[in-house]
């Protein structure tokens, strides 16, 4: 599978639970446990973060 394949898959995992398209993408770094809180305060707060960190990181 291509790396854009990959972020999109991961991108689909984060609008459904985010905190799993985080883990996906860089493991139980901190950004992982920073989206589980925003996700706990707010769903949407957790989507854009996921979605951010996987963007961020797949360009790296």
């Amino acid at each position: 599978m291509s790396e854009g394949t990959k972020d999109f898959v991961r991108i689909i995992l984060a609008i459904i639970l985010p905190p799993l398209g985080v883990f996906l993408q860089v493991g139980f770094a901190a950004a992982f446990w920073i989206n589980i809180l925003l996700t706990f305060l707010g769903y949407i707060p957790g989507i854009i973060h996921a979605v951010w960190i996987i963007a961020k990181v797949g360009k790296s």
